[in-house]
């Protein structure tokens, strides 16, 4: 059930008294999940109950946006959503331009060397800051950490969920 949502942002605590929320982004595309009238759905953590709501305001706020949802107007209906993860359909995903992909696409695919060697799995994605790090387990339980540049990337093929890579001097 859950996995056919993506996470769009948490909700991290109350603004003010009059209902807002800051919530902790986690889309590339806040101008598009947070624009009014928009319907998100808030998931209780521990239960999975599911809560449809409708943007009325939202606006970035430090590395945060502050949204006001319309079926609340008092910070003590929202002071029990702390925690909780807004959610969209994956079929409301926005089309990524060609190379890049999804975090959902990437962790879990199988990653393997261009000489053949099977490196792991990825488990974790890191955005320190230039360009991503795809944190591999390898079959020792050791992890690799592979950065998401041309020259180590060099297939993506998240239909088999299997990438191939080449293993730079260093990294290993």
């Amino acid at each position: 059930m859950s996995d056919s949502l993506l996470s769009v942002g948490k909700i991290v605590n109350t603004h003010g008294i009059r209902g807002e929320l800051r919530v902790l982004l986690q889309t590339d595309f806040p101008e598009v999940r947070f624009a009014p009238k928009n319907r998100l759905l808030i998931i209780h953590p521990e239960t999975g109950e599911r809560l449809e709501v409708t943007v009325q305001t939202a606006r970035p706020y430090k590395q945060m946006y502050i949204v006001k949802f319309a079926e609340f107007s008092h910070i003590n209906e929202v002071e029990p959503l702390k925690g909780r993860e807004l959610k969209v359909p994956k079929t409301e995903s926005v089309e990524l331009p060609e190379n890049e992909y999804y975090f959902h696409e990437i962790i879990g695919c199988q990653v393997v060397s261009d000489e053949g060697e099977d490196l792991g799995q990825i488990v974790e994605i890191l955005r320190p800051g230039a360009n991503d790090v795809w944190v591999t387990k390898l079959p020792s339980g050791k992890q690799l950490l592979l950065p998401v540049i041309d020259d180590v990337v060099l297939d993506v093929n998240v239909k088999e969920k299997t990438i191939k890579v080449h293993i730079m001097e260093g990294l290993l």
